[in-house]
């Protein structure tokens, strides 16, 4: 598939047309593996293309929506099958109800209030976004993550202006940029395989992969970016596991690695 067309496929995600296994995926925070077994227990049926592939509606991501919501406040699958055995779906209730049980185990259940009442705000959220919002809200889920994961490390290593200037910048981009955004860093994971498979940190495949990972890192940090900067931030990724766990994970064990020497290399 050229670039064109994977580009075209990422934008149909926010025009609410169409979504394969992997975007819903992608797009929820959840495994191909879980959306699977969702429709093997005849929570979240998809349609079938030409080719036999999965496909999901608008409807079918709403409705992952109001199942991880539910699951994310402790209703465990077999309740939510019966919610949507029903003859009418009514998330709203169905969580009010199971809030006022919690309710009678406050001491013991406090946090599980809480995420109840964060999923029904969400769930109502959900009722009323359009389009727009729900692109910016794919944005701010994102940085929220980096920030929980990376955001004092980052800001004590390179700078409390650099970190809000990459995260303003973020939030700034439109959807055609934050899909070239997308569709590079798979497209990384991707190359990656293929320079390992080389063995050879100075093959060409090798250097394709340190320019499309520069392209990457400059589509953060805008006109911040320089070399020395860049070069230290790859030599931070062989101390810091979850770097590690990310490539690896990715391209195998050792891709971690191989890619901080490219970049030594070539950049």
């Amino acid at each position: 598939m050229s670039e064109q067309e994977k580009n075209a496929l990422c934008k149909s995600v926010y025009k609410n047309e169409s979504y394969t296994i992997g975007q819903l995926s992608k797009l929820a925070g959840v495994s191909t593996r879980t959306l699977r077994y969702y429709e093997d227990q005849g929570l979240l049926a998809s349609a079938r293309d030409k080719n036999g592939y999965r496909r999901y509606s608008s409807r079918d991501a709403k409705k992952l929506a109001q199942i991880i919501s539910m699951r994310s406040c402790g209703l465990p699958l077999s309740v939510i099958k019966e919610i949507y055995g029903g003859s009418e779906v009514n998330l709203h209730s169905s969580l009010v109800k199971h809030l006022s049980h919690l309710r009678q185990q406050q001491d013991s259940l406090q946090e599980a209030i809480r995420l109840t009442e964060a999923a029904i705000e969400a769930t109502e959220r959900i009722e009323t976004m359009n389009e727009q919002e729900a692109f910016e809200q794919i944005k701010a889920h994102e940085i929220e993550e980096f920030e929980e994961t990376y955001g004092e490390e980052a800001r004590e290593r390179y700078g409390v202006d650099a970190i809000e200037a990459s995260t303003a910048r973020l939030l700034n981009m439109s959807h055609e940029e934050w899909d070239t955004k997308t569709m590079l860093e798979e497209s990384i994971k991707e190359q990656l395989c293929q320079a390992m498979a080389t063995r050879d940190t100075s093959s060409e495949e090798a250097q394709e992969l340190v320019r499309m990972h520069q392209k990457w890192i400059r589509l953060h940090w805008g006109e911040r970016y320089n070399k020395e900067a860049y070069r230290g931030l790859a030599e931070g990724y062989l101390s810091d596991p979850r770097f590690v766990e990310y490539y690896d994970k990715s391209a195998g064990v050792g891709a971690t690695e191989f890619l901080v020497k490219a970049i030594r290399e070539n950049a």
